[in-house]
This record gives structure tokens, C-alpha cells and sequence, in this order.
């Protein structure tokens, strides 16, 4: 059985965001089609600076310009894919971390090939829920879709394999979010159901993760804070609100006037 891992203090994620609101960073979002929008919003209420550029020529000149980069794998086309492996070339060239979203890996043959093949270009840190995690690191998962069928806990052993593996700070999110670097974890709690009712949450999370790559100091804290930040904003905007419908708005609200001091 999987010890939980230690509650990741909220003083910590007050550091962090104190160094994101100072450096603003730029973060090149090659994120799926459907939550490009909601993605950019998100980093906007928080002090960030996104911006979605595809083109294989343009995104590798871009890459190397911007402070981060997000790999989303949700809507995967060779295009797309020729774009995304110019980009991380050109990041890893310019010492530009990349994060990579292995959205719906282990279900589909193609996605999961890339993402594989992506591992190799070292990635700063990977998000991914239970599913995602366990087919990456090549365990059998019940994914369906975008949606986990596994519990992030039972998910921890092959994430701190992936980390050790890659390099990269690994989150397995889910109901609880698991936050690695293969040597040591934290643990993040809060967040809502009602999270999992609007499309895009998991996707910008991985985007602010992204963002949070950009910040000077300790990686596994910054994920591990982006995680907090995101997930106390669902259980704040979730218990403000009767629904989906009004959930969007309340949660960017919240994202954009939370300061240092309310985690202090």
C-alpha cells in the first residue's frame, strides 16, 4: 500500500506566486483546440503572458523567445506534431523549460507513440491525471478518453519512476494531486467535482504549471504550488457558485485577485 505523502504547505505557494506576479512570465501554449481560450484566461487572471503560436516555422523561432513552453497532446494531428518537436528543439536549444500534458495517452495508439517519443526531449515537468501517468511510464491504466479511471495514490509509484526516468517534476492529479521529482512528494488537496464539469480545467493547470517552470528555484515546489493555486480556486469559485455555467467566471475572479498573503 502507497504511504500518502506530507500535505504541501501553503507558505510555500506564497513564494512562488510572489516570483510569478514579479517576472510575469511568457509562456507559449501548443495546447489542443478545444481549451485554448479558457487556457490563455486563465493565465492572464494570474499575471501570466500566453500566447498560441502553430505554425512549425513561427513556433520554434517563438519557443526560444518565450519563458516556457506547454506541450498538449489533446487534439494531435502530424501537423500539429511536427510543430510541437520544432518547438521543444528550438526550447531545449535556448534553455526554455517545456511542459508536457499527455492528454488521453494508453488509449490511443498514435498519441501514445508521440508522447513516448517526447519523454526523450526532456521535459521540465509532465501533468497528467492517473491514467495518463500510469500508461506513460508503461503500465496498464483504465483510461477513457481524457478521463482517469484510476486513483492518482495507486498512480504515485509510477510517477516517481517516470521523474527518475526523465528528470522532469512529475503531477498525477486527480481527486488528490501527487507531486514528485522520484525522490521526494507532496500531497495537494481541495479542489471540486464541479472541476471535472467544465472542459479545460486539467489542461490549464497544466499550462500554469508551465508558467511556473519559468521561475527561478526549486521546480518540484513551483509544481507543487501551481497544483495548490489551481486547486484551492476550484473549491473557492465551487463554493461560490449553483453550477458550470457560472463556475468559469468565479474561478478566473478568484485566480486574479489572490495575492501572496492568502497563502501566507
Amino acid at each position: 500500500m502507497n504511504t500518502r505523502p506530507p500535505l504541501y504547505p501553503p507558505f510555500r505557494a506564497a513564494k512562488s506566486l510572489t516570483q510569478l506576479h514579479s517576472l510575469s512570465p511568457l509562456v507559449h501554449c501548443m495546447t489542443n483546440e478545444v481549451v485554448q481560450s479558457f487556457t490563455a484566461n486563465i493565465l492572464l487572471a494570474l499575471g501570466a503572458s500566453p500566447a498560441m503560436v502553430v505554425e512549425p516555422c513561427e513556433a520554434a523561432q517563438f519557443s526560444a523567445l518565450a519563458d516556457a513552453l506547454l506541450i498538449n497532446i489533446g487534439t494531435l494531428h502530424q501537423v500539429r506534431a511536427d510543430a510541437m518537436l520544432a518547438a521543444i528543439n528550438s526550447a531545449n536549444q535556448a534553455g526554455t523549460p517545456w511542459v508536457l500534458d499527455p492528454v488521453a495517452v494508453g488509449g490511443l495508439t498514435y498519441r501514445t507513440d508521440f508522447a513516448k517519443q517526447l519523454l526523450a526531449l526532456k521535459p521540465a515537468a509532465i501533468r497528467g491525471n492517473a491514467s495518463e501517468i500510469m500508461a506513460l511510464s508503461g503500465l496498464e491504466a483504465m483510461g477513457r478518453g481524457v478521463d482517469s479511471a484510476d486513483d492518482s495514490l495507486t498512480a504515485l509509484p509510477a510517477a516517481r519512476e517516470l521523474a527518475q526516468q526523465t528528470a522532469a517534476i512529475v503531477a498525477v492529479t486527480g481527486e488528490v494531486d501527487y507531486i514528485t521529482d522520484g525522490r521526494q512528494d507532496w500531497a495537494v488537496t481541495g479542489g471540486d467535482k464541479l472541476m471535472t464539469r467544465v472542459v479545460g480545467t486539467g489542461c490549464g493547470l497544466s499550462a500554469v504549471v508551465a508558467a511556473f517552470c519559468a521561475l527561478d528555484g526549486d521546480r518540484l515546489d513551483h509544481v507543487a504550488s501551481a497544483c495548490l493555486i489551481m486547486s484551492q480556486a476550484g473549491k473557492v469559485a465551487a463554493d461560490r457558485v449553483a453550477g458550470p455555467g457560472s463556475f468559469t467566471p468565479a474561478f478566473l475572479d478568484y485566480l486574479y485577485t489572490l495575492r501572496a498573503e492568502d497563502f501566507a
